[in-house]
């Protein structure tokens, strides 16, 4: 069993070899880095949780758990500020290339500093599971669309890699964006669960999806620039990004019709009937 494991290890790390891709050693002494085994372990769990959390509640009373929602959303909002903060500090703010910017993988503070900041992101996205966990136990199923478990299972498993192989460089721009746009999700999220009360004030759902397709097409652009230009970045990164992101615009733009212009069209005909 160990060598299988070993054997599967060292093709996985002949893969990443030919795109061009570094492994980070500096990186191997952070929590949850050195191996991909806690992180598989996440993985089974979670997809474990999505299967059986469910079938445990179904005779069981949702719970309220309005305190525990508050704090958790706007914790999250105070962590994706961080984020934010230090990605840029240490980006934007500290003579990065916005096209073009290899990753450092030295021992400098500048570059510690920012493989610090998408550890965190890294961490972020273990957090962020608890989403899931809290719509199980108010039984609010309906919420576990595949757009929703797709989107966080795949999320743990790409930034560990990011982590481990690229923590700087032109990866900054995906975890900028995606901490700014959690920011404004997180806030909407810790408001809507104060109450009822609030209602009135969160008429601005629907444009949280549309934040999210813009940092999905601005990425897009990033990332093909990246593509096409000779940067010393790696090729085989650039193409996984742009194939999750696309994937994550259709699933995006299915979930933006289905919740909004479906809708609406429908509406309409039952007005006009």
């Amino acid at each position: 069993m160990f060598s299988a494991v070993e054997h599967l290890r060292s093709l996985y790390q002949g893969v990443v070899a030919i795109q061009g891709i570094v492994c980070n050693t500096k990186m191997d002494s952070w929590p949850l880095v050195s191996s991909p085994a806690p992180v598989a372990f996440i993985f089974l769990l979670y997809v474990w949780l999505v299967e059986a959390g469910p079938i445990l509640m179904r005779h069981k009373q949702p719970l309220n758990l309005r305190v525990v929602l508050v704090l958790y959303n706007f914790s999250i909002v105070g962590l994706s500020a961080y984020m934010f903060y230090e990605l840029l500090v240490t980006s934007l703010l500290s003579n990065y290339y916005l096209f073009c910017q290899p990753v450092d993988y030295s021992t400098n503070p500048l570059a510690l500093r920012m493989a610090k900041a998408i550890w965190w992101f890294f961490i972020s996205k273990q957090i962020e599971l608890s989403d899931t966990m809290f719509m199980i136990l108010r039984k609010k199923h309906h919420q576990l669309s595949f757009l929703h478990v797709y989107h966080h299972c795949t999320m743990i498993c790409n930034s560990w890699f990011l982590v481990k192989y690229v923590a700087g460089g032109q990866s900054f721009f995906g975890c900028l964006l995606n901490s700014f746009v959690h920011i404004i999700m997180y806030l909407y999220y810790g408001l809507a669960a104060i109450g009822p009360q609030m209602k009135k004030y969160l008429w601005w759902k629907k444009y949280l999806t549309v934040l999210q397709l813009v940092q999905f097409l601005m990425i897009h652009l990033h990332t093909g620039y990246n593509l096409i230009t000779n940067c010393d970045y790696p090729v085989g990164m650039n193409v996984m990004t742009l194939g999750y992101c696309t994937s994550l615009t259709i699933l995006f733009c299915n979930f933006y019709n289905q919740s909004y212009i479906s809708k609406r069209n429908t509406k309409y005909k039952l007005s006009v009937v």
